[in-house]
């Protein structure tokens, strides 16, 4: 079982069905340039494949503020459901874990939707635990803003 970053187009392609496992809004066409835009920020998408292609796949980013000092963020950890409770979600996690002590991180951090409750068994019994709770607010998007191109302000 060997973990590596997608950092070509097919290999991020081929994560596209592990990943709709969890983001089920996305839509396939879409998930490349969505990846690539995400890398600009840092984001990485991590992978297991076996010989049937990729079963288990982990999206995170590396980030440092006030509250967690330096850490990483697991923004995605999925495994497909006819691969889960063979070890991959474990794999990952413990890989994600030696990526962040690599990168001289202090922390491991992720979200988990509250009716998750497998995943949240298998994060305690990975060690994790839950240390907070987030809050959401959805806004609606300046669209003067939205149109803006990104090299610029925005024009007053």
């Amino acid at each position: 079982m060997h973990i590596r970053i997608a950092t070509t187009n097919v290999e991020i392609a081929d994560c596209f069905p592990v990943m709709k496992e969890l983001r089920p809004h996305i839509v396939e066409n879409q998930f490349l340039s969505r990846i690539r835009s995400q890398e600009s920020a840092g984001y990485r998408l991590a992978y297991i494949q076996e010989a049937n292609g990729v079963v288990a796949v982990a999206g995170f980013r590396i980030g440092e503020n006030l509250a967690w000092g330096r850490f990483l963020y697991v923004d995605d950890l999925v495994t497909l459901p006819g691969q889960r409770s063979k070890g991959h979600g474990a794999k990952l996690l413990s890989w994600l874990k030696e990526q962040a002590a690599k990168e001289g991180c202090e922390q491991l951090h992720l979200d988990s939707g509250i009716q998750r409750k497998e995943a949240h068994r298998f994060y305690e019994r990975e060690g994790m635990t839950m240390a907070s709770f987030h809050f959401v607010e959805k806004i609606a998007p300046n669209k003067a803003l939205q149109a803006t191109p990104k090299s610029g302000a925005p024009e007053l």
